[in-house]
């Protein structure tokens, strides 16, 4: 595993560095998906944690975005997101065994969505709209190094980026 993936520039605005550094981490995210199977994307490599599956990875951070940034961010209906469904645990990390390319072609659908609200928004002054774009570097980044976990846990195939 092998990537041309690049950190954002040490001199850039705020913008510039928290999309910069998003866009990276969503990256890693799904280059760590390259070359898996969809048999290999669905299975659980860990036995405390059985949702955490790179295919579940993807669903969730797809929901993620749309949570943070079309729901919290926007003020938008909740209704069409699994993580706000109560009747079923960790429901955004469901994916009722779809292929790997089509939870990933979400995903990257819903970070271009997202890409756009954040293009639209102020985050000049201080204030939640910042909060929830550095809040999802974080939750992004988290899941990437949970990615890097499981798929050497799956084939052994390791790299930072």
């Amino acid at each position: 595993m092998s990537s041309e993936l690049e950190r954002p520039p040490r001199q850039a605005d705020e913008r510039t560095a928290l999309i910069g550094w998003l866009d990276l981490q969503r990256q890693i995210l799904c280059w760590k998906c390259e070359g898996l199977s969809d048999e290999d994307a669905r299975r659980a490599v860990i036995p405390t944690s059985p949702a955490m599956t790179m295919a579940g990875l993807i669903s969730h951070m797809r929901w993620t975005e749309h949570l943070w940034l079309e729901v919290l961010f926007l003020g938008g209906d909740k209704k069409q997101n699994p993580a706000f469904d109560e009747s079923s645990k960790n429901a955004d990390w469901h994916t009722d065994g779809r292929p790997l390319a089509e939870l990933l072609a979400e995903y990257e659908a819903q970070c271009a969505r997202s890409d756009e609200v954040v293009a639209a928004a102020g985050l000049d002054g201080i204030g939640r709209h910042r909060w929830m774009l550095i809040h999802l570097v974080e939750e992004t980044g988290r899941h990437a190094g949970h990615a890097d976990i499981v798929r050497e846990l799956l084939d052994g195939t390791k790299g930072y980026y």
